[in-house]
């Protein structure tokens, strides 16, 4: 049982102490007075505050773990959480256990990258699609390759020339060659052997051909609507579409409603082949006072085709020279 007013006996700090002054020293039975000492005014002294702990480190395995660097390890030791260390660097495993595959790994991917890069750079991988041009190439002279044979076994023939400008060359061929496509055509103005050479016995007969070879879009999705939308016109001539087979991918013949008309037709027929179009138009007008017989719609149709069959055929053929 203690006694009031003794020192505590576990605190040093309690305990007089020895005046500087030469004062005697405090009675055990008696607080010294506030101002008689300075030093029982002050707090006592604190511990000092124990160090920051660091961050706890994950469970490693040998030499280092993951992006830890071992202790002692040179400045620019690989420190990057959730990176492996290399293989025989400070804190590698050499290849073993966990980081070794994660390393493994990492290369595989880093050498898929380098390899990728090469490929972009060299056109290896690119966004747009690769063109089918079915075997077709570019010609200058679409009219060279055009096959007249069925319009001269049906008596046509093409009108001489009228005169020496390039203007009045009959037949009449030109292409452009892009980035994006290549275009040729080919006009030829047609007369009838029988055909008279009388004013009013006036007659026009044309054929309009065209190739073209889309080299950066594919034209299948768009090429039946764009000869179907025929039949969707609002115009006082109606026109009849119908598909045809054996030439190309898709074939599409559009024929205008007025076979009762000997005035003259209108034909156009379409084809598609891989990326490569093509289409023949015939146009024919007559006079009323004509003596020659006009074909009609359904004779044009049958020549239309025959031509474009062979005239696609040459067309490939010359692409392999």
């Amino acid at each position: 049982m203690s006694i009031p007013g003794d020192p505590n006996p576990h605190n040093p700090y309690a305990q007089p102490q020895p005046s500087p002054y030469g004062q005697p020293p405090a009675q055990p039975n008696a607080t010294p007075p506030a101002q008689q000492n300075p030093y029982t005014q002050q707090p006592p002294p604190q511990s000092p505050p124990a160090p920051p702990q660091p961050p706890p480190v994950p469970p490693q395995g040998p030499g280092g773990g993951y992006g830890y660097p071992v202790a002692g390890a040179p400045v620019g030791t690989p420190g990057v959480p959730g990176v492996p260390a290399a293989p025989g660097a400070p804190g590698g495993t050499g290849g073993r256990g966990a980081a070794g595959w994660l390393w493994a790994i990492g290369g595989a991917v880093a050498a898929s990258a380098i390899w990728g890069s090469l490929l972009f750079a060299t056109g290896g991988f690119s966004s747009e699609p690769s063109p089918d041009l079915a075997g077709y190439a570019y010609t200058s002279d679409l009219c060279a390759a055009t096959s007249m044979t069925p319009f001269e076994d049906a008596h046509f023939k093409a009108k001489a020339n009228t005169g020496s400008s390039s203007k009045d060359a009959n037949p009449q061929h030109s292409g452009a060659q892009q980035t994006s496509l290549d275009t040729m055509w080919c006009n030829v103005s047609l007369q009838q052997d029988s055909t008279s050479t009388s004013a009013a016995d006036y007659s026009s007969n044309w054929l309009y051909s065209a190739a073209t070879l889309h080299k950066k879009t594919d034209p299948a999705p768009e090429f039946a609507d764009n000869y179907r939308s025929y039949e969707k016109q609002d115009t006082s001539i109606g026109y009849k579409v119908e598909s045809v087979s054996g030439i190309g991918d898709e074939a599409y013949l559009v024929t205008r409603n007025d076979e009762s008309s000997s005035s003259g037709s209108y034909v156009i027929l379409g084809v598609r082949d891989g990326w490569m179009t093509y289409q023949s138009t015939w146009s024919s007008y007559a006079s009323g006072s004509s003596t020659s017989k006009q074909p009609t719609s359904s004779e044009v149709a049958t020549m239309l085709k025959t031509s474009a069959t062979e005239t696609l055929k040459r067309m490939r053929s010359s692409s392999s020279r």
